[in-house]
């Protein structure tokens, strides 16, 4: 079975769970950005969690199936349309052979998941089928999909069950502002105590240039830095340090400015402080951010952080429990 594109949408990518193991040779674990909508997806049409799907930007693809299948949408608010007809998102939704799948107008949230019975079944790269655009790995032939592309469907863990869906209380979405809570370290020593307090009270907007590599924000005090001698390696501006590892999740600021919070795609170590880093259990929210979301970042504690992991991993169990 094939899936045929008849428009891509808007920097649709095939994504799994992610190609962990590699960081240290500089190549990202990427992935679904809301990992836990992906899972929820893969779950309704009967794979397994890690199994590939589509991940869509802002404006969803044009689908034609070749053969009868089941299917998925998760993650972002947005029409779901079989030949034109609404179907609800986060449910299991029988298509049939020669049917089209397209969406309507993104009404809240950013990506959305498309799950297909079997998975889209590209080749692994390292162990993964997630697209890596910057390093053309994965996916198909390294790149989003485009018009003309067949996309070849694997076979099914399971079977689906159709009209099962995904309880609203299990979905998990970002508020408003959206909150995002963060770790400081390892150098928000380097801040002035004034400019630490501004950076966890202001209310931050994210900024237009926001991707799969790192998420930008504008709108809060400029950072200022305690006075230093500058450092043997490091760059002259006070935002520089000795090169170092980037957690997932971790906030620089260049030139104190703008806050960046690398993510799935992002670079594995650089020249920029740290302010701290944004939980785990957090990430998804982020990928679910449109430009312009308010946003604050709240600061916490290990034992927060390791409490809202665990929290994850509960929800996880519940939607795993549904099936």
């Amino acid at each position: 079975m094939t899936i045929n594109v008849l428009h891509p949408g808007l920097a649709t990518t095939v994504q799994d769970l992610g190609r962990p193991g590699y960081y240290h040779l500089g190549i990202p674990e990427g992935g679904a950005m809301d990992r836990l909508a992906l899972i929820a997806a893969n779950h309704l049409v009967g794979n397994n969690e890690g199994a590939a799907g589509l991940e869509a930007v802002f404006m969803g693809p044009d689908l034609e199936f070749t053969e009868d299948a089941t299917i998925a949408v998760t993650g972002a608010e947005m029409p779901v349309l079989i030949d034109e007809e609404d179907v609800p998102g986060w449910t299991a939704i029988a298509v049939k052979a020669g049917q089209k799948l397209s969406f309507g107008f993104l009404k809240t949230g950013a990506r959305i998941y498309i799950a297909v019975a079997g998975g889209i079944d590209v080749p692994m790269a390292l162990g993964s089928r997630s697209t890596y655009p910057i390093g053309a790995l994965g996916g198909v032939e390294g790149r989003a999909i485009a018009a003309g592309d067949e996309l070849p469907v694997g076979t099914p863990a399971r079977k689906a069950k159709i009209g099962k869906t995904i309880p609203e209380a299990l979905r998990r979405k970002p508020g408003t502002p959206a909150e995002l809570r963060v770790l400081p370290g390892l150098y928000d020593h380097r801040m002035t105590d004034a400019s630490l307090e501004h950076f966890f009270f202001d209310e931050w907007k994210v900024a237009p240039e926001a991707d799969r590599m790192g998420y930008r924000f504008r709108g809060g005090h400029p950072i200022e830095f305690v006075p230093r001698e500058q450092p043997f390696g490091a760059g002259s501006d006070p935002s520089n340090i000795v090169d170092a590892c980037y957690p997932y999740g971790s906030v620089q600021v260049p030139g104190g400015l703008e806050p960046i919070v690398l993510h799935r795609d992002a670079v594995s170590g650089g020249g920029y402080f740290m302010v701290g880093t944004v939980i785990s259990a957090d990430m998804d929210l982020i990928g679910q951010l449109q430009p312009h979301s308010p946003t604050r970042f709240v600061k916490v504690d290990m034992d927060t952080a390791l409490a809202a992991r665990k929290d994850r991993a509960a929800l996880i169990e519940k939607i795993r429990a549904l099936f």
